[in-house]
């Protein structure tokens, strides 16, 4: 197993001489495609096991990013900071995610994915394109997305169907090392007859189509080179998060910049953008099916030579998905037709949309306030309080920014999740909702596995000196509802978790947080307000459990003594420069 590969090396490196390790495995990516063909029985011995995330408990620390480098692994941004999430569909099921030091991951062994319901119904007769391109001279198409998407499969289906009309078709697929998740780009040349193709690459400029699967990788430098103003972009919008995440937990997908970096690149009216994978989803349940929906798209704009008649042979010839993928073909030419009767079928319509009401700041504040007195008590949420209004008395910048910032971080430090709120937030519903939302079924259908590292019961891993997690089952489950009870014992003597070095450390976060309000309060006609604010910010970067959530600590508290020296510095400059003007 791979969790042994680090123990065998070291003992290898103890004999004398040449040795040589074998690590014979699959490949998770080619195992999820077996799965799904149904040729390799499921993990774990014909059992179904998907790994969840209670993003209550969550911290956003990114560490079962960083112990996968999985990038099934995506963010979700909640009121409380961005959490994390696994999209069952992409995920391989080699379960490193949970050795993340992190107490929100739970397996659910036994349960089937509760499906977004299928909304697609039959299409109706739909006109065939007027062609916008035909085969003089040979047709460069490149498609794009990552790995373990489909792509090259679109490529292969779309070079069977120019083979069953007697054209000519070449393929290349620069897959890499096939990562799950990696780029790839399959370069696709169609031609009246294969004499006609002389290479197959597109060249630097060359393309007539783009098939984009994927944002990121269709407005990467080596797409954008080989474009040209005439190119017929039609890519999918969808966000999803890239490899780079899982070392990066604050990254920002720049959808806008690239957007504009492929509308530069191609002529006014060239690209057609739309989220596939969401309509994917919401129309077939699953969103493997969005980058056939952008071939359908592209067939109906009359940029693809080939019939349907020969497209649709080539599916039933691939025996995968057959009727999904025609579905999703129709789809996608129906859209081109009636994007808003799509639309509303999938349940997106924008014009119904529900908008996301962004909370004012009195709302914020009233809110927290309430957390904090289920998370302990009233005295403890009057803290809160007391340390809000302490600054907003003061605050003067524009937005109340600084008021803002107390609202958020004075909370996030004053809700640590110790042993009685990590039990409170798995037994006070939302836990059982997230699961019913996701898994057919309930709890007594299938087994639910947790995996926690109580402060009297795990030990240091020998090698790397890092506490590990254990399994827990589902009996741990009446066990956090007892001891969410005691949670009134947090902070005093009888807590006897808080006797440890993290709760400790956490509880003096707190009050160092207060003496920087009061700071900041005192010396308010003499405040360098970006120095300030930036101090009052720094609680966003504290994040995780255990020796993660120390190491982000240590960095944040070496960050306050430099601001702190910076404040002290300008207050000092401000009132001996005052008296003279």
């Amino acid at each position: 197993p791979r969790d042994e590969l680090d123990a065998v090396q070291r003992e290898l490196t103890q004999i004398k001489g040449v040795t040589a390790l074998i690590y014979d495995q699959t490949c998770a990516s080619e195992k999820r495609r077996r799965r799904k063909r149904g040729i390799m029985d499921p993990i774990d011995k014909g059992v179904n096991k998907h790994v969840f995330i209670n993003e209550n408990v969550c911290e956003g620390c990114g560490d079962c990013g960083v112990a996968s480098n999985c990038v099934a692994v995506q963010p979700v941004e909640t009121e409380f900071g961005r959490k994390r999430k696994i999209d069952q569909f992409s995920c391989n099921k080699d379960f490193s995610c949970i050795d993340g030091f992190c107490p929100s991951f739970v397996s659910v062994t036994g349960a089937e994915l509760k499906k977004a319901e299928v909304r697609a119904t039959k299409t109706k007769l739909l006109p065939e394109p007027v062609a916008e391109v035909s085969l003089d001279h040979p047709y460069s198409v490149l498609i794009t997305g990552v790995g373990g998407t489909g792509i090259v499969t679109i490529g292969a289906l779309l070079g069977m169907a120019a083979h069953l009309e007697g054209k000519g078709c070449g393929i290349i697929d620069m897959a890499g090392l096939a990562q799950k998740g990696g780029s790839v780009t399959t370069h696709l040349k169609l031609a009246a007859s294969p004499s006609e193709i002389k290479t197959i690459r597109v060249a630097e400029g060359g393309a007539d189509l783009l098939l984009g699967g994927d944002l990121i990788v269709s407005s990467g430098q080596k797409v954008l080179g080989m474009l040209n103003p005439s190119t017929k972009a039609l890519v999918n919008a969808h966000e999803f998060m890239p490899g780079d995440f899982t070392m990066q937990p604050d990254l920002q997908m720049p959808s806008a910049l690239m957007h504009k970096r492929l509308k530069d690149a191609v002529s006014d009216g060239n690209l057609i953008s739309v989220n596939s994978s969401d309509l994917a989803l919401k129309l077939f349940g699953d969103a493997i099916a969005s980058n056939m929906f952008i071939v359908g798209v592209a067939y109906q704009k009359g940029l693809l030579p080939l019939s349907r008649d020969a497209i649709f042979r080539a599916i039933e010839l691939n025996g995968v998905a057959i009727a999904l993928n025609k579905q999703a073909f129709d789809k996608g030419r129906q859209w081109v037709i009636e994007p808003e009767v799509i639309e509303k079928e999938a349940g997106v319509d924008r014009a119904i949309r529900p908008s996301v009401k962004t909370k004012t700041l009195d709302e914020l504040i009233a809110h927290r306030t309430e957390v904090l007195i289920a998370y302990q008590d009233q005295a403890y949420s009057d803290r809160y309080k007391a340390m809000v209004d302490q600054i907003k008395i003061v605050d003067q910048t524009d937005g109340k920014q600084l008021t803002h910032a107390v609202a958020k971080y004075a909370f996030k430090l004053m809700a640590y999740k110790d042993e009685y709120e990590v039990a409170r937030l798995y037994s006070n519903g939302a836990f059982a909702d997230g699961l019913k939302r996701q898994f057919a079924g309930n709890d007594k259908d299938y087994k639910l596995t947790f995996y926690l590292a109580p402060t009297f019961l795990s030990k240091p891993d020998p090698i790397t000196g890092k506490i590990k997690k254990r399994e827990f089952g589902s009996w741990i489950l009446p066990m956090f509802k007892i001891l969410a009870k005691f949670k009134g014992l947090r902070g005093s003597k009888l807590d006897i978790f808080g006797y440890s070095q993290e709760r400790k450390l956490e509880r003096n976060l707190i009050d160092k947080y207060q003496d920087d309000i009061s700071v900041i309060s005192s010396n308010k006609n003499h405040l360098d307000v970006d120095v300030a604010l930036t101090l009052l910010q720094l609680p966003e970067h504290i994040r995780g459990f255990g020796h993660v959530k120390q190491k982000s600590i240590d960095i944040a508290e070496q960050k306050r003594f430099e601001l702190k020296a910076q404040l002290d510095k300008r207050n000092t400059i401000k009132q001996a420069v005052e008296p003279a003007e």
